[in-house]
């Protein structure tokens, strides 16, 4: 079984993203760009990722997709629909979060995650640090929104935390991010998990997905089992 071969399987069977997951319509707009920053304040905390994913799409169906709309939720209605969702264990503390980090961006970008991108121009580190200010986003979160966000962002490509790292070395890969991002050019798996751009170089969209897919496989053995079973 080569790099190759399991990168295939891996994009096929569990290539989504986990903004995806949570129903975000990833684009370089305001309201999915604060959705994704929302999404990676939950699934930074010591809780099961699913679940992270639940409360995310209560807080959206719950109509606080944008900064404006969860500032303007009360801290009772945050944290009703983060139980909703099954994050009770950290629900209080994420509420008042998630409401000052609203303010904070309102306050600071006027709602918009781009003014952030613009004032970091192409720094990965000042990108890094600007999303830390936000209450409740620590390394974990800026680590989580820029595997993400590179898929829209493509000067943050390739992008491969920690945590994606863990999972390539549980499946025998490469731990280089750019040898990944070569070897989700050279798979070629099929369509959505593929996106390559011009002249064979990763645009950033085929990397978000398997560093994904490389999360899942470093949290779930049996994506490990799944994979070297159908590679």
């Amino acid at each position: 079984m080569t790099a190759r071969d399991t990168v295939e399987v891996l994009l096929a069977r569990h290539g989504t993203t986990y903004a995806a997951e949570a129903g975000i319509r990833l684009r370089n707009t305001p309201q999915p760009l604060y959705q994704l920053l929302v999404l990676s304040d939950l699934l930074s905390a010591r809780i099961r990722a699913s679940v992270a994913v639940s409360a995310a799409r209560a807080l959206f169906d719950h109509g606080m997709r944008s900064p404006r709309r969860m500032a303007a939720a009360s801290w009772q209605q945050r944290v009703d629909a983060l139980g909703e969702g099954g994050y009770r264990r950290y629900d209080e503390r994420t509420a008042t979060q998630l409401g000052d980090g609203a303010r904070l961006l309102l306050d600071e970008y006027g709602g918009d995650l781009r003014r952030l991108r613009a004032a970091a121009d192409g720094d990965l580190d000042a990108l890094r640090a600007g999303l830390r200010r936000a209450p409740g986003i620590g390394p974990a979160g800026a680590d989580i929104f820029v595997r993400e966000v590179q898929a829209v962002w493509p000067e943050t490509a390739p992008y491969v935390d920690g945590k994606a790292l863990q999972g390539a070395e549980r499946l025998g890969l490469p731990t280089s991010p750019a040898k990944l991002a070569e070897l989700v050019v050279s798979a070629e798996p099929p369509r959505p998990a593929r996106e390559a751009g011009r002249g064979g170089r990763t645009d950033g969209r085929g990397i978000a997905v398997l560093a994904a897919a490389l999360v899942r496989a470093a949290l779930d053995q049996h994506v490990v089992e799944d994979v070297r079973a159908h590679a």
